[in-house]
């Protein structure tokens, strides 16, 4: 499993339009992806779940990635993040 921290930097969080792509982005991958704000962890595929976490601008992430490509899953989510959010 790898595990990475990111610390969102968008002015408006993760709202729809990028927790919409990074849903899109996570299904593309074949390792299981997993973003954890504070107490809550939900998966990486789910749209509504991602909106719920309520991410802001400056709070920090917990990305976990596991599966059989999660060396590129891992690669392929920080670049999005830093590419997006």
């Amino acid at each position: 499993m790898k595990t990475f921290t990111y610390t969102i930097k968008d002015e408006l969080g993760i709202h729809a339009r990028p927790a919409g792509l990074l849903a899109k982005k996570a299904k593309e991958l074949d390792s299981e992806i997993t973003i954890t704000k504070g107490e809550k962890t939900v998966g990486a595929t789910k749209l509504m779940a991602l909106m719920g976490l309520g991410v802001k601008c400056g709070d920090t992430i917990t990305v976990n990635v596991s599966g059989v490509d999660e060396e590129n899953a891992e690669k392929a989510m920080k670049e999005f993040l830093e590419a997006n959010l």
